[in-house]
């Protein structure tokens, strides 16, 4: 048994401690807003908060995440969470969706810890989030709407 903390709620999930925290998350305890993409970290459409920073969920073991705190897209809740789904809904970010959850995790922790990011901040903590749909203009375009509600 491995104990792992998800959105404020602790749990003890018995799987293999290599077994990725993307399987842990959606197949045993149902937080299917966390996507599988790619499988080798490259596309960021599982990405998560550990402790407040982002991981690719699909090749993290789960036994490096034992005792400490997860956040998946159900759980984000913060300030800077709620403004970024805000200002994703407002200009109307998504187009199909699916790399959606990876991109505001990512965009949440660069806001928690960069108030006023500049493009090149933006572009640089977005780089390893992947969109097929080419949504980067829009994503670059909430993430300051985003900033600007958060003064």
């Amino acid at each position: 048994m491995i104990a792992i903390s998800v959105n404020g709620k602790k749990f003890q999930v018995d799987v293999e401690p290599d077994t990725p925290v993307l399987w842990v998350l959606r197949d045993q305890l149902g937080f299917t807003g966390t996507k599988y993409g790619c499988g080798v970290a490259q596309c960021g459409a599982c990405t998560v908060h550990l402790n407040g920073n982002p991981i690719r969920a699909c090749v993290t073991p789960v036994s490096a995440v034992a005792g400490q705190k997860i956040t998946t897209i159900e759980g984000l809740s913060s300030k800077v969470g709620r403004a970024v789904q805000t200002a994703w809904e407002k200009l109307e970010v998504v187009q199909c969706g699916y790399c959606q959850s990876g991109q505001i995790m990512s965009a949440v922790a660069l806001l928690s810890t960069n108030k006023k990011p500049s493009d090149e901040d933006i572009d640089s903590a977005m780089a390893g989030n992947l969109c097929r749909c080419a949504t980067y203009q829009r994503i670059r375009a909430a993430i300051h709407e985003a900033a600007k509600s958060l003064k």
